[in-house]
């Protein structure tokens, strides 16, 4: 096999090209004698070619009354060995890995395996889907990267095809991220800088719970309630304290004197298990009825 490519301004070279074209079309690509009415997609058509190609070069032939697959062996001896790579054209098109790991095609962003970031790498659309090859033996110079067989170009991802402000980002690219590449979030876990805040975190998953969500509130002057709590929790009991500031991490009660509310409630008694949740479809206003035949 070799690739056949017509001279410009010559249109009988154009003619040979098109005769291959053309050959190829009728006896290479499967017929409906053999295909489905419909695929999900061009992957699902790849694979039902390899098993079409798999079972007619696997069974004898009624003309030559061999088996194509027992003929190549023989005939490999007089076939030209291919070049080791492919044309760089029928890699597709060259990009640059960003530092997000990510390559830019149609103005969509698609991700790459870790250790790709500052390398050339073709991407091409094959059917629905785009496809990113990179060259590992030009990464073996690479401090820490260990690329496993087989080396050369190698297909490292591939997406289906996306439309501008839609990226394709695969979780598993990005295992130090703080999401699980099983698409499961992973919930946010404070760590403490300084002897207050890790005073404050030794209380309980309650007061951790209260950190994650006053965080996430916009709550201000965090550090002095959380020091509070502290000293709260030294004249009551760390665990009725804990428990406090669970209940209001629930309930979304963060101000000032919220905490000490909430504990002396369970002081009393009162049960916490049905919570109150503060919201705009609440409120301690009176109604506008008595205003309702103003002026009439």
């Amino acid at each position: 096999m070799q690739v056949a490519t017509c001279v410009p301004f010559d249109p009988e070279s154009k003619g040979g090209s098109e005769a291959s074209v053309r050959v190829a079309k009728a006896d290479l690509v499967p017929t409906e004698a053999n295909l489905l009415d419909a695929y999900p997609d061009m992957t699902a058509l790849q694979a039902a070619c390899d098993v079409f190609c798999a079972g007619v070069n696997g069974r004898r032939h009624r003309e030559t009354g061999a088996v194509p697959a027992l003929r190549l062996v023989e005939e490999r001896a007089r076939l030209h060995v291919l070049p080791s790579a492919p044309y760089a054209a029928a890699l597709g098109e060259t990009r640059l890995v960003n530092t997000d790991q990510t390559v830019r095609f149609g103005s969509v962003r698609y991700s790459t395996p870790p250790g790709l970031v500052d390398t050339e790498v073709w991407v091409r659309a094959a059917g629905d889907e785009l496809v990113i090859v990179a060259d590992l033996n030009s990464l073996a110079l690479r401090p820490g990267w260990a690329p496993t067989p087989p080396a050369g170009l190698v297909e490292v991802a591939r997406h289906a095809l996306s439309t501008p402000g839609r990226p394709r980002i695969e979780l598993s690219h990005y295992p130090d991220h703080p999401q699980d590449p099983s698409g499961a979030p992973r919930p946010p876990s404070p760590k403490p800088t300084r002897p207050a805040e890790t005073a404050f975190l030794a209380l309980g998953p309650g007061a951790e719970a209260w950190l994650i969500e006053a965080a996430a509130a916009g709550t201000v002057r965090i550090r002095a309630k959380m020091a509070a709590a502290v000293e709260l929790a030294a004249l009551v009991g760390t665990g009725e304290v804990d428990a406090a500031l669970g209940v209001a991490a629930a309930a979304g009660r963060f101000a000032e004197d919220d905490l000490l509310a909430i504990v002396r409630h369970r002081a009393a008694g009162a049960p916490s298990a049905e919570l109150v949740i503060a919201d705009e479809t609440h409120s301690a206003q009176p109604g506008t009825a008595a205003w309702e035949g103003f002026g009439r």
